[in-house]
């Protein structure tokens, strides 16, 4: 039979299954997506389709694709695996793991205790490992450990706090429980602020430093060659970004036909999966990919599941997406620098339905004590954004052409913070949502900005157009999906829209009154108007009480000029007639 776990591909080269997809989805086989989508899976597929969004719809092709096929069942998900009560014997002495003391941590940093302890049979699933960590002020905190390979055990805590904190270990496994100890925490470096909090509709960091998420995406970056990723963080370096959107899983889409070095489970496409064990050496990459990330000053926005897949990860069944979420929060909540990200375009994941994402968002919860940030994705129904374990809106377009103009209006929909992750990315590839032009990208930043928002970048131009030499064996190096370097003229203006945000006086804009036609943000004392397509020759602006400061943005040129003297009332603004032109009004007296 075929049903919603079958793939594209195979029902389509089914005479019975082609025919089915036909009479319910006409024209399908001939269109683009036979190409594109032929390993996506069907319950994937029909969340694309508009002929599709009934539910009645969808029931008839299930219930006519399931008469036709080859009559095999599906075999079912893996078991849950509860740890061995009988791991060590009874006379292996309690806490008798050798205890290897970590480098001092200093605050914001992770804060570890590393055991080396027992190896045999399978530690992945077999022992469970956790610690009370007290800090200075007396606050005890649960910290999840996870197995690190050769015998070596891992807590990893986030130091939050300064001061001498004490810990003490639990396990099913006798040689690690009951070891405790103590380690201090020096005070945080000057350029360590903290994870990211929400502050109302933005961010700040927990030292109160303002952060403004300007994010860029690379899904698969991590992925690449150990090259390719030096290469893309030297990119990075020398852009505006300060977070990075990019998948713990790989990622099988357009441009993505390169086989991973290694994967987050042991094992290949070819011999298959061990999923009842994770390749310590793949996350210990990923860790330090994390930790440059950091030093760059860059948020880790961390995709935990997507669809896009070749090798079966985007359906693990419960009990596995719940072992490898425990593993991936247990081994990266102690970094200060990451988000959480549930899914990239959740409802694409056919296996998966609300009560799934509400149960696996829980466990994130729990296993992150430190509290860093949470959100999911969409592709077309937005989630329930209400939800209280989601901080903050993350978005992609609702319409090919208007979304940053919604920021708004989401925002008061849901109270919560709007970034839009993705609003299509600058390029020239055949797909609509990768092919709009830097000035379009340009403009949308700014739609999002002056209406208290913010908006993600992405790039996809076809390297042969660009005349860019690829790997020996890749020439098709997107940095949306594998990072490298950048093309674009986005980047640049987006650094400019950084310089004046930051020049606001809490350092971030909120939308204000605006005209019928012109969308205003900022403060009370300093107001910015932006025309985008518009044109105008001049503008009459009504200053309000005090004297003002009035200033002319060429946001695709990055230049700021002063209009001559300082005003009151109503000025005549004069501008030059093209787009992408705002205006700044600075209080200067009231």
């Amino acid at each position: 039979m075929f049903d919603r776990a079958s793939t594209f591909g195979e029902t389509l080269d089914s005479p019975a299954g082609r025919a089915v997809l036909e009479k319910h989805l006409p024209g399908i086989a001939a269109s683009p997506m036979a190409q594109q989508f032929r390993s996506a899976r069907l319950g994937q597929l029909v969340a694309l389709v508009p002929e599709l969004e009934e539910p009645a719809a969808r029931d008839a092709l299930w219930a006519a694709l399931a008469e036709v096929g080859d009559g095999t069942a599906r075999a079912p998900y893996p078991p849950a695996i509860a740890p061995d009560p009988a791991y060590e014997a009874d006379e292996v002495a309690p806490a008798s793991a050798t205890f290897a003391p970590a480098p001092k941590a200093r605050q914001w940093d992770p804060l570890e205790v590393r055991l080396v302890g027992p190896s045999h049979g399978n530690p992945f699933v077999d022992v469970e490992l956790d610690a009370l960590f007290t800090r200075p002020d007396g606050s005890v905190v649960r910290v999840g450990g996870f197995y690190d390979g050769d015998g070596v055990y891992v807590v990893r805590a986030l130091a939050d706090a300064e001061g001498t904190w004490r810990f003490r270990t639990r396990s099913t496994a006798r040689s690690l429980d009951g070891i405790a100890g103590t380690a201090d925490v020096a005070p945080a470096p000057v350029d360590a602020h903290g994870p990211v909090r929400v502050d109302g509709f933005h961010f700040r960091h927990a030292d109160g430093t303002r952060h403004r998420p300007l994010g860029t995406t690379a899904y698969a970056w991590t992925h690449q060659s150990e090259a390719r990723q030096q290469q893309t963080l030297a990119t990075l370096a020398a852009s505006p970004f300060t977070k990075l959107r990019m998948c713990v899983f790989p990622k099988s889409y357009l441009y993505n036909a390169n086989e991973p070095i290694d994967f987050p489970f042991v094992g290949s496409l070819e011999t298959g999966f061990d999923l009842t064990r994770f390749d310590p050496a793949h996350f210990r990459r990923l860790e330090q990919r994390i930790r440059d990330l950091a030093e760059l000053g860059i948020q880790a926005d961390l995709i935990l599941f997507h669809a896009y897949d070749r090798w079966g990860f985007s359906d693990l069944g419960p009990a596995v997406d719940e072992r490898y979420l425990r593993y991936v929060v247990r081994r990266l909540a102690g970094y200060a620098n990451v988000w959480w990200s549930m899914a990239n375009e959740y409802d694409l994941m056919w296996s998966k339905d609300l009560d799934d994402w509400e149960r696996l968002a829980a466990i994130v919860g729990e296993e992150d004590p430190f509290g860093h940030l949470n959100s999911i994705h969409n592709c077309r129904p937005f989630y329930d954004y209400d939800r209280p374990w989601i901080t903050h809106v993350s978005i992609q377009r609702v319409d090919v052409y208007r979304t940053a103009e919604n920021t708004d209006q989401w925002r008061e929909r849901w109270g919560k913070p709007v970034v839009i992750d993705e609003c299509a990315y600058e390029g020239d590839i055949d797909q609509g949502w990768g092919n709009i032009t830097g000035e379009e990208m340009t403009r949308r930043f700014w739609e999002g900005a002056v209406r208290g928002g913010y908006v993600g970048h992405g790039e996809t131009y076809y390297p042969p157009a660009l005349d860019a030499p690829g790997d020996a064996d890749d020439d098709e190096v997107l940095w949306w999906s594998k990072g490298g370097v950048l093309h674009g003229t986005s980047p640049a203006r987006i650094a400019f829209l950084e310089r004046l945000l930051a020049e606001a006086p809490d350092g971030v804009w909120d939308p204000l009154p605006g005209d019928w036609d012109v969308p205003w943000g900022g403060t009370g004392d300093v107001r910015v108007a932006y025309f985008g397509f518009n044109r105008p020759r001049f503008r009459n602006v009504l200053l309000g009480d005090g004297r003002w400061r009035v200033e002319v943005i060429d946001t695709w040129n990055m230049t700021v000029e002063e209009v001559t003297g300082t005003h009151t009332g109503q000025v005549r603004v004069d501008l030059p007639g093209r787009q992408y032109m705002a205006v700044r009004l600075t209080r200067v007296a009231a």
